[in-house]
C-alpha cells in the first residue's frame, strides 16, 4: 500500500499576526495507522520542506497518544521535515491520499492547482480519498466529471459552532460547513469535538481533530 498524505505549507492566521499551519494530532494519528497497517506513506506540501505547524496544536492540552510517539519519533520528524514538493508529485504511482487539517489548508489547499489535480486524478480513478477538520476545504474548487466533488456526496468537516468556539470566524477566508454545502455537499455533523466521520464511496470525512484517527480506519478499510 502506498499511501499520500498532503500538508498545508501555509503559516499566517489571516491578518492577525498569530501563526498557523497543520493540526499535529491530524498529521500524527492518521500517520501511524497507515504506518501501523503495512503502508508506505509519503508526504508533501505545496512548497515542499518542513510544513508549518499550528502552535496551538503543540500545547499540552492539545497532545495525544499518536503525538507523544511523535514526538519520540526521530525517523518520522526527519519525513515531515522533508516533504516532496506537491508539484512533482504524480498521484497515478498512490494508492489512497490523506489530507490532515489545521486553518493552513482553508488558505493554500483550498486553491492549489496541485492539489486539484491530486483530487481529481485519485477520485477520477476510483482510489481513496479523506480530509480531516478543516481539510475538506481542498474541495473547494475541485471537479469530476464536471460538477463539485462534493456535490450529492455525504461530507462532514468542521462545524460553524466549532470555529465560532475557537473565536475565528471572522478570521477564516470562508466557513468549512457552509462552503460544502454550496457546493452541493450533503453536510452532516455530530456533536461538536466528538468524533464523526462520513464515508461516501472513495471519499472519507472527519469532522475535527478527534476524527483523525476515525478518518484514517475508514480509509484503510476502503484499500481493504
Amino acid at each position: 500500500m502506498k499511501i499520500l498524505m498532503i500538508l498545508t505549507s501555509h503559516d499566517q492566521l489571516g491578518d492577525t499576526g498569530d501563526k498557523t499551519g497543520f493540526w499535529l494530532e491530524e498529521f500524527a494519528a492518521p500517520y501511524y495507522v497507515f504506518r501501523d497497517a503495512g503502508a508506505e506513506v509519503t508526504l508533501a506540501s505545496p512548497k515542499g520542506g518542513q510544513p508549518p505547524l499550528d502552535p496551538k496544536s503543540a500545547d499540552p492540552s492539545a497532545q495525544t497518544e499518536a503525538t507523544r510517539r511523535f514526538d519520540a519519533d526521530p525517523q518520522a520528524q526527519a519525513a515531515l521535515a522533508s516533504t516532496r514538493k506537491l508539484a512533482d508529485v504524480d498521484p497515478s504511482e498512490f494508492d489512497a491520499v490523506f489530507y490532515p487539517g489545521g486553518h493552513g489548508p482553508l488558505w493554500d489547499l483550498a486553491e492549489d492547482a496541485d492539489s486539484r489535480r491530486v483530487i481529481e486524478t485519485t477520485l477520477g480513478a476510483g482510489r481513496p480519498l479523506g480530509a480531516v477538520c478543516h481539510a475538506p476545504a481542498v474541495f473547494r474548487h475541485a471537479q469530476v466529471d464536471g460538477r463539485p466533488v462534493v456535490q450529492g456526496r455525504r461530507v462532514t468537516g468542521f462545524t460553524n459552532g466549532e470555529e465560532e468556539g475557537v473565536g475565528l470566524t471572522k478570521v477564516v477566508p470562508f466557513l468549512l460547513e457552509d462552503m460544502l454545502q454550496e457546493r452541493g455537499g450533503l453536510y452532516e455533523k455530530g456533536p461538536d469535538w466528538a468524533s464523526h466521520v462520513v464515508t461516501d464511496g472513495m471519499l472519507v470525512t472527519g469532522q475535527n481533530p478527534a476524527s483523525s484517527e476515525d478518518a484514517a480506519r475508514a480509509l484503510l478499510k476502503l484499500l481493504g
